[in-house]
């Protein structure tokens, strides 16, 4: 069932021109490159991306893995385009990437999407003749913070002469191993590397390294067998190791919490949102609080559809990602960042906040932070502007102004 199908969602972030998305052509699509973006093309979704070949939003793709040998299962069978849904029934594991932008200008997408899409894993993806420069090391800090484990990708090894691969192996060793990071590289060149990494990935502390190339097909095979065999993050994901996903029990358990990322105008349909269950299960026609608006409101609203990788499903558990259709409900109304929650466990509409308490630490600052400072605030899906409307230091003391390396509630 498509419902109980295992889900790994891993984030490909990295610097513009790293290959991010031409590594997902050539693992979603089966072929390989030819060295001027040919992989890459059907992973576009908007005109301008073609035609300048860089991403500009959050896109998503899909690889599975066969039931019986863990063969790669693509879009491409037997010459003809196969559908997310006949993908999914024959596949017993599903690798959703989150194509990711790695230019400067689109740095708060990439935010919304490895904040919002709450995945597994992030594949930081490093080009061979570059090294680790500009957004990189960004993406990498994000991941940290985010406590999310990491995975590198050295890509265009075919076209880089080995003194600059060599400089760009001993320059990722070092930003690994420094006390940001506090991460050990292992390289992963056999089979048996592989299942030693894949295991060993979940706890933060080690940090596999691919050597790949998209034209030749150097070490993807490798790549594919990592992904097949990489487990599902505990720590990051939402499905309990000890409840299964499809129970009772975990369904009376939790509350439902569900996190809206896109919203749709799909026509004959209406309202269609996507995003991921955060917590507890929702059903077709179960009854919902939609909400908060502008004003802190919440609305009603009832499932009349839930589709799970385009494929049509009656239900989705926590630590999916899922789309459902509301009843009721204008496009306008809803936006990202707004939640589902259960009516029949919260009877009365719930109630919104506008002020929170945050413990925050200044890793650098241009000038001071003071009172009535505005600042963006990145949450999961919500992307807000934010005031600070007192600040108080470790031991409750006021204090007026934040520096870089300050640390404040």
């Amino acid at each position: 069932r498509i419902e109980e199908m295992m889900e790994v969602r891993v984030a490909v972030a990295g610097n513009v021109d790293a290959g991010k998305s031409t590594m997902l052509g050539v693992l979603t699509q089966g072929g390989l490159d030819d060295g001027r973006g040919k992989a890459r093309v059907a992973l576009f979704r908007h005109k301008h991306e073609i035609d300048s070949g860089r991403t500009s939003s959050v896109g998503m793709e899909i690889l599975g893995f066969d039931k019986t040998d863990g063969a790669p299962v693509r879009h491409t069978d037997l010459h003809r385009k196969a559908g997310w849904d006949a993908l999914c029934l024959r596949s017993s594991k599903i690798v959703t990437f989150l194509d990711l932008a790695g230019h400067e200008k689109y740095l708060k997408t990439t935010v919304f999407g490895m904040a919002g899409g709450a995945p597994d894993f992030v594949m930081l993806m490093v080009a061979a003749n570059a090294g680790v420069t500009g957004m990189a090391k960004e993406h990498l800090g994000l991941a940290l913070a985010l406590g999310i484990p990491v995975f590198v990708v050295v890509t265009k090894i075919d076209m880089c002469p080995p003194k600059v691969l060599d400089a760009t192996l001993k320059q990722l060793s070092k930003v690994l191993r420094s006390s940001g990071c506090r991460k050990l590289p292992v390289a992963v060149s056999d089979r048996k590397a592989v299942v030693m990494a894949a295991a060993r990935c979940v706890s933060q502390r080690v940090c596999p390294v691919f050597q790949i190339s998209n034209v030749t097909g150097e070490g993807v095979d490798l790549l594919q067998t990592f992904l097949n065999i990489l487990p599902l993050n505990r720590h990051n994901s939402t499905i309990s190791p000890s409840v299964s996903p499809a129970s009772p029990q975990s369904e009376q358990a939790e509350m439902l919490r569900f996190d809206i990322n896109e919203i749709f105008a799909v026509p004959y349909v209406g309202t269609v949102v996507s995003g991921v269950v955060s917590s507890g299960s929702v059903h077709l026609g179960d009854a919902l609080w939609l909400g908060p608006d502008f004003n802190g409101q919440f609305i009603s609203t009832q499932v009349r559809g839930i589709h799970r990788k385009r494929a049509e499903v009656e239900a989705g558990y926590r630590g999916q990602s899922v789309s459902l259709a509301l009843r009721k409900v204008g496009r306008n109304q809803a936006r990202k960042g707004m939640v589902l929650l259960s009516r029949a466990q919260i009877e009365q509409p719930p109630v919104a906040t506008s002020t929170f308490e945050a413990e925050v630490v200044v890793l650098y600052h241009s000038t001071t932070i003071t009172r009535k400072y505005q600042a963006m605030v990145h949450c999961g899906a919500v992307r807000q502007t934010a005031r600070v409307l007192s600040i108080c230091s470790a031991n409750d003391e006021n204090e007026d102004a934040l520096r870089t390396g300050s640390r404040a509630r």
